[in-house]
């Protein structure tokens, strides 16, 4: 038995959730999340929890246990409490800027990188250095946490580029004069 699936989840108050079929709505105080989740788990919807059941013993299904609960879990957070991400970026004249949709970074090229950003996600630039990436999706705030750090990943010997917030980058020795 899935010790992850086999827990139930508990619902906060003033959130709402609805199942048509095998589509799950959720609907609290920051927003509405839908999922469509595989016919091969049940779901069963009480006043203050949902409890998540598997309807084969295959491995498929076992797999599916576990990960239909934690997206179920994952939404009902998102709904009620949001998620954040935190990025840094490091190095001399390294710098952002949120101007309208777009996030605008000075990270060592020729001209700023410029990164679009998606909807039902917003970023904070807080003392040009240190971005808060938040929204009430946890796969499309990592997701876009990502990119932004994969346009300049942190480089082992100075550690410049962007990084997420507590991350620790494994540094190298540069080169030494030689005798």
């Amino acid at each position: 038995m899935s010790r992850v699936g086999s827990k139930p989840i508990k619902i906060p108050s003033g959130v709402k959730i609805t199942r048509d079929n095998s589509l799950i709505t959720v609907e609290g105080p920051k927003g509405v999340l839908s999922r469509e989740i595989s016919k091969e788990i049940d779901i069963e919807l009480d006043k203050d929890e949902v409890l998540v059941k598997r309807l084969s013993d295959d491995k498929r299904g076992r797999s599916l246990h576990g990960l239909s609960r934690t997206l179920i879990a994952n939404m009902i957070i998102g709904v009620n409490e949001g998620f954040e991400k935190a990025l840094e970026i490091v190095g001399v004249g390294y710098r952002g800027e949120v101007d309208g949709d777009i996030l605008r970074l000075a990270i060592g090229f020729s001209r700023p990188a410029e990164y679009r950003i998606a909807k039902g996600v917003s970023i904070k630039v807080e003392k040009l250095v240190n971005m808060v990436v938040s929204g009430i999706d946890k796969e499309l705030v990592g997701k876009v946490a990502a990119d932004i750090r994969s346009l300049k990943k942190p480089e082992p010997y100075k550690g410049k580029g962007i990084r997420y917030a507590g991350e620790h980058i494994r540094r190298k020795v540069g080169k030494s004069a030689g005798a």
